[in-house]
């Protein structure tokens, strides 16, 4: 591709120095070629800017030097004006491969940098979120060994309930981990499929309702709602997270809202909860890793809402709604829908 630019650059120039030759001096025709060989060497490493260079050379001789029409030289001075456009070239290549090899080394210093906050960021999160399950876990599991016989069988079925609830949450835990680093790898990729939003909704719901228990739950879907061409169980698991993140955050009692609706070439899905709204500072950071106020428990839920939708090329947001409460957003691109089958087409 370089080489290219710099034939396509030669070129160019030619073009520009043929317009210019009737009205400008040879000299500032050779400053057009110098501009060009300059260009080249801002985007590309040396090769292409040698290339630049003699190409320029050899065109600006053969069209623009007497004898014109020829790679002669009468007048010694041009050879001048050939070596100062091919050391400019070259020291103009030097100096910008010097700016990228120091943005580079900066780049991976940034890179080591953050990935050395992340993995603090990553263990205190974990070992803060696991220690009070661990705990829970290991009293309650001491309390059956040693004094369980002895127990009443309620006493026995909380303490084994409040286990299976602890695990559970820390099983979960685990696999946010895990699916946030296959996400970030780029490791998982969108199985995209036609797919009713209504109904992945609907199962999503279904699936969390031990967990909506004490919220009041509503679904507002349009009946001509277009069908989405997603990866189903990837945005199935970003509503979870939407809902998830809502019974986290709101107290018993209060309503919360799942609807969408297409606009502007978008399908907009939305999660809205009464509640008592987002912290003040929070829009800018509640997607954040690690965002424990945003977020809850390691702080990757939301984070992972924004991975899956970036799969699917949309864009995912949170706003205060004016009554109180907030409102998380996603927006898919939608696509033409596809043509039914010539058995479901009406007569």
């Amino acid at each position: 591709m370089g080489y290219a630019w710099a034939a396509l650059a030669a070129a160019a120039s030619t073009l520009v120095g043929l317009a210019m030759a009737p009205r400008f001096d040879v000299v500032n025709v050779a400053l057009v070629y110098l501009l060009a060989v300059i260009v080249v060497a801002l985007r590309y490493n040396r090769g292409p800017v040698l290339a630049a260079s003699l190409l320029g050379i050899g065109a600006f001789d053969y069209f623009f030097v007497l004898p014109a029409g020829t790679l002669h030289v009468d007048d010694p001075q041009y050879l001048l004006t050939f070596a100062m456009m091919l050391a400019v070239g070259l020291i103009v290549s030097h100096l910008t491969e010097t700016v990228r090899a120091r943005a580079r080394a900066q780049a991976a210093l940034a890179i080591q940098a953050e990935t050395e906050r992340i993995r603090n960021a990553l263990l205190s999160s974990i070992s803060h979120d696991l220690r009070t399950p661990l705990s829970v876990i290991a009293g309650a599991s001491s309390s059956l060994a040693e004094s369980g016989e002895r127990m009443a069988a309620s006493e026995r079925s909380a303490l084994a309930q409040s286990i299976y609830r602890e695990a559970t949450d820390m099983s979960e835990l685990v696999a946010k981990v895990l699916q946030m680093t296959r996400l970030e790898a780029g490791g998982l990729a969108p199985a995209r499929d036609w797919c009713s939003i209504a109904e992945i909704a609907a199962s999503v719901v279904r699936r969390l309702k031990p967990r909506l228990a004490d919220r009041m739950v509503m679904l507002e879907m349009p009946d001509d709602l277009p069908l989405a061409r997603v990866d189903g169980a990837l945005i199935e698991q970003a509503l979870a997270n939407l809902l998830d993140n809502a019974a986290r955050h709101t107290p018993p009692r209060i309503l919360v809202r799942v609807r969408a609706q297409a606009r502007a070439g978008e399908l907009v899905v939305s999660v809205e909860d009464f509640g008592p709204g987002l912290p003040e500072g929070e829009l800018e950071r509640i997607f954040d890793k690690f965002n424990h106020a945003a977020a809850g428990g390691v702080g990757l839920g939301l984070s992972i809402c924004r991975a899956i939708v970036s799969l699917h090329q949309g864009r995912i947001w949170a706003e205060r709604l004016p009554g109180g409460g907030s409102a998380f957003r996603l927006a898919l691109p939608l696509e033409p829908q596809p043509a039914l089958p010539a058995e479901m087409q009406r007569p």
